[in-house]
Order: structure tokens, then C-alpha cells, then sequence
């Protein structure tokens, strides 16, 4: 990445203002000798805003960027003294969104431990398995996960919230030094499908992921941020490493609850809110509050936005929508802000600067002329390969995404879902997300899901899930019909089945095996 740009990019930004040059060298140093880790980012926040509350949290806890370093440090070396954690060894953290959560993350990185990010809705059996293939020597977790933790391996030490009280407490005098292994942040896929693989995201070399972002997302230094999404899940624990290169103020809930999320962004003058896109659906079912909140940026990720989200969102809170389009493989992949969203609300945006992204066909060659095809993509920040040993295919340095997608005339990315979840009805290829876009926009509707089940005569039909609004109905074939004005024939679903919700995990993915059980 170019030096001017990553320079013009920072000044905007506010992260080159003058500062107090003890402070400002200390939080160098920080960055010299413990690098862009999670550790190294709180310890240069620390060293140049140690005052600065850094965590705000539902139950009124609030740590300054030093208070948090400092028990982030006695629990790292607790668990060193205690419990024997060494370089290279894997600590498992099954926390939701509160202060114990980033210190255990910390307190892995700073003895070069791996930190594997589970997902709290994992069930007994997939928790198990996870602890078992991750080879998990501590797993740290909140007191209501006590029964699910019950089936992991007897030898694992497990943490619940008193203990990790206790061991930061306890913590012996002592230095820490930066470890000879740099421990990795695994990720765990979404698991929409089946056990969830880990993923070993790359530590940053330098300022450059930051800048791609927040060029793109204009976020400032010391916001104000409530992050709702799942720190667990790659677009939480994003937020969490800007946040703590800007030096923001993290306020944070450990569910999300629409109207507790409104009260908290008002009540803290939040600049920013971290989501993903089912939270803008709540946020959407209750009153505004009145003055609104004064946010600057809404970001979402994770998956996505369904058709008519973005601007029935901005007209309510204005236009701050701002949707990131990745995956934990590739981090990144393109970005659309408010302009786009108004012009195309379902688009996926444009790469950053620094980000390469490539429609190919089936034999790799380039396609145009917004002719769907798969979605490659190549940025700094591609993940390191699966803890299995397993990877993803890659063309010139550009790692398949796993999506189909296509490229306007304008270059606005949109995306027609994974290319496992396309269907060919009667010899026609089907996007299931193409029909959900359009029942979406229904006003009886709440959420849509649509998938593809066996069928005798055609291979495979579409069935549309759907989830209304309380006290509306649909008759089914009112259902079909509006499909069938706006799309082809072999787009309308057969199966028309209402549900009072659509499963999903904690990241909010439609869980389509729970859907596929309607079929036996």
C-alpha cells in the first residue's frame, strides 16, 4: 500500500495529531516491540490514551485502556503460573460481548497463545468436537454456558467467570515479554451446515488493513462504538482490533436487544455501531427513539442485507449505512456506503483500495458483462489456511470466496449467494437469494428464507420459508404469484411454508439444515 495514501488516509482519520512526545514514543515503542497483535494494539492505546475509558458495559463496569492492559497482564500470567499455558498452546473462549472476553483474548496473545473464538451458539455435541480438534488446553467461558461446557475432554481446564476473577486477583508479580511464537486468533466458520472448521486469521503487519477500512468507513480516533456484533465472529472481532487502533471508547451488551441498543447509543453518544444486518431488521420493529441517536456510521457485515433493508434503514437514522462484504477466509472483500445502498440496496459495494476481486467461470477465465461466476478475492489479510491442514483454492494470489457473484457496469459487486446453495430447476440455474430479495420486500413479511429441496420431476424445486409480521397473513399462492410477475417461471417457489421465525445462529445466518428438516 502506497505511503501517501495510507498518510492522507491516518490524518483524516485523526491518528496523526499532535500528541505529548512521551506518549507518542511510548506508543511507538509498543508497536515496535509487540507488533499489530491485539496485544500489541492495546498497549500502544494504553501508552497514548491510558486514561480513556475504553469498555463500557451494560452492568456499569467501565476499564480505562490501562486498567484493561493491566488485568489483561495478570491474567496472562495466572494462566501462565496456574495452569501452565505456554506458546502454542490453544485457549478457547466461549464468551459473549463483555470485558472478560477481550482480556482473555489479550491476556492469549500476549503469551503466544492461540485464542480459538467459539461460537456461542454451538451445541453440546459441536462444542465437544471443537475442543477435540482444536486441541484446546484452557476453555474460558460465562457462567450460563456451565452445563454445555459438561462434554468436553476431562483434561481441559475449564474457566468459568468466577475463576477468571480469581486468577486476575491472584496474578504474581512479574514481566512479560513478547513470546517467540506468535499465538493466532482462529475463528470458527458459521457452521450453517455442519460442524464449524477453524480458521487462522494472519496478524497485521502494519497500518494497511486499518487504512483499507476505515477509508472506506469513516470512523474516527477516540469514537465512540457499540459493537452488537459477536466479537467471536471475524466482522465483530474486526471491530474490536479498529477500535482499538482508534482509541475508541467500546461500549458493549452481552445480548442484543433492540430497544437496550437504542437507550445505549443514545445514552453514550455513540459515534458508531458494529451489527449485523437481522440487528437493523429489529432495531426497525421499535419506536425510534426521539432525538435519535447520533451515529456517524452504522457498519454490518456477515451476511446478506436483505432487498429494501438499506433504505428503509437510512431513512429512519440517515444515511450511515455501511455494508462490508467478507468472509472469515478472506476478511474483506468490498465495501458499499450510503450512496450505493440508495442507488443499489443490495449491492456488496466496491474492493478497498489494496483489494484485488475477479469474477471467473468454471475454468478460471475472467467473466463480464455482469455475467455471474465466482467471486475471487485477494487482500493482505487472506486467512492462513484451516487448523485441519485444509485450504482454499486460489488463482494468482486471489482466494475463492466460495460465492457467485457479478460485476455492473458501474463496478458495484452483487452477490447471488454461495455457489453450493445455486439449484438447477428443469435445467434452469436458480439463486435462491434472488427470490428472497423479492419476498423480503413484501410488507407482510418479517424474513424470508428460500432453499432448495428434491423434486422427482424437476431435480430440485425452490421453497420459500416465511415469517410474518404479527398479525398479517399470505395466502401461498398470492406468495407465487408475485414472484412469478417479477421473476421467470422457474424462479417461483412450489413450496410456500410459514414459520413464526427463521433459525439462526448467534452471528445471524439462516440455518438452512434446520429448514431441510421439513423434508425429512
Amino acid at each position: 500500500m502506497d505511503l501517501p495514501f495510507v498518510v492522507a488516509t491516518l490524518t483524516r482519520r485523526g491518528l496523526l495529531t499532535p500528541g505529548r512526545p512521551v506518549r507518542i514514543a511510548s506508543q511507538l515503542n509498543a508497536l515496535r516491540t509487540w507488533g499489530w497483535s491485539l496485544a500489541g494494539e492495546l498497549r500502544q492505546a494504553a501508552a497514548r490514551d491510558p486514561g480513556r475509558p475504553a469498555v463500557l458495559d451494560e452492568h456499569g463496569t467501565q476499564l480505562t485502556y490501562q486498567e484493561l492492559l493491566d488485568r489483561a497482564e495478570r491474567l496472562a500470567r495466572a494462566l501462565r503460573a496456574a495452569l501452565g499455558v505456554q506458546p502454542g498452546d490453544r485457549i478457547g473462549v466461549l464468551c459473549r460481548n463483555h470485558h472478560g472476553l477481550i482480556e482473555t483474548i489479550v491476556a492469549a496473545t500476549l503469551l503466544g497463545a492461540d485464542a480459538v473464538l467459539v461460537n456461542t451458539g454451538l451445541s453440546a455435541a459441536q462444542l465437544a468436537a471443537v475442543a477435540e480438534e482444536q486441541r484446546l488446553r484452557v476453555l474460558v467461558h460465562d457462567d450460563e454456558f456451565a452445563e454445555l461446557v459438561l462434554g468436553v475432554p476431562a483434561e481441559l481446564h475449564r474457566v468459568d467467570e468466577r475463576a477468571h476473577a480469581e486468577l486476575i486477583a491472584g496474578a504474581l508479580p512479574g514481566e512479560l515479554r513478547p513470546p517467540e511464537h506468535d499465538g493466532r486468533i482462529i475463528v470458527l466458520t458459521s457452521g450453517t451446515t455442519g460442524t464449524p472448521k477453524g480458521a487462522r486469521r494472519p496478524t497485521p503487519n502494519g497500518f494497511g488493513p486499518l487504512v483499507s477500512i476505515i477509508d472506506r468507513i469513516p470512523l474516527h480516533v477516540r469514537n465512540t462504538v457499540l459493537i452488537a456484533a459477536p466479537i467471536f465472529h471475524t466482522w465483530g472481532y474486526a471491530a474490536l482490533q479498529m477500535s482499538f487502533a482508534l482509541r475508541a471508547t467500546i461500549v458493549l451488551h452481552r445480548r442484543f436487544e433492540p430497544a437496550a441498543t437504542l437507550a445505549a447509543l443514545a445514552t453514550h453518544s455513540c459515534d458508531a455501531l458494529f451489527a449485523v444486518p437481522v440487528m437493523l431488521q429489529r432495531l426497525l420493529e421499535v419506536p425510534p427513539p426521539d432525538p435519535r441517536p447520533p451515529l456517524k456510521v452504522v457498519a454490518v457485515s456477515g451476511s446478506a442485507l436483505p432487498g429494501g433493508l438499506a433504505p428503509a434503514f437510512m431513512d429512519v437514522y440517515g444515511d450511515v449505512l455501511y455494508n462490508l462484504y467478507g468472509s472469515t477466509e478472506v476478511s474483506w472483500a468490498s465495501i458499499a456506503g450510503p450512496a450505493d445502498l440508495r442507488a443499489a440496496p443490495t449491492t456488496a459495494g466496491r474492493p478497498p483500495h489494496g483489494t484485488r476481486l475477479q469474477i471467473v467461470d468454471d475454468r478460471g477465465d475472467p467473466v463480464s458483462g455482469g455475467r455471474v461466476g465466482r467471486i475471487f478475492v485477494g487482500n493482505e489479510m487472506l486467512f492462513e489456511g484451516y487448523t485441519s491442514g485444509a485450504t482454499r483454492e486460489t488463482r494468482d494470489g486471489l482466494l475463492d470466496t466460495g460465492d457467485l457473484g457479478r460485476l455492473n457496469a458501474d463496478g458495484l459487486l452483487f452477490v447471488d449467494g454461495r455457489a453450493d446453495d445455486m439449484i438447477v430447476s428443469g435445467g434452469e440455474n436458480v439463486f435462491p437469494s434472488e427470490v428472497e430479495d423479492l419476498l423480503a420486500r413484501l410488507p407482510q413479511v418479517r424474513e424470508a428464507a428460500v432453499i432448495g429441496v428434491p423434486d422427482p420431476e424437476y431435480g430440485q424445486r425452490l421453497a420459500a420459508f416465511l415469517a410474518l409480521h404479527p398479525g398479517e397473513a399470505l395466502d401461498p399462492e398470492a406468495v407465487r404469484e408475485y414472484v412469478r410477475h417479477y421473476l421467470a417461471r422457474f424462479s417461483v417457489p412450489r413450496d410456500v411454508i410459514y414459520v413464526k421465525y427463521l433459525p439462526r445462529n448467534a452471528t445471524g445466518k439462516v440455518l438452512t439444515r434446520e429448514l431441510r428438516r421439513y423434508y425429512g
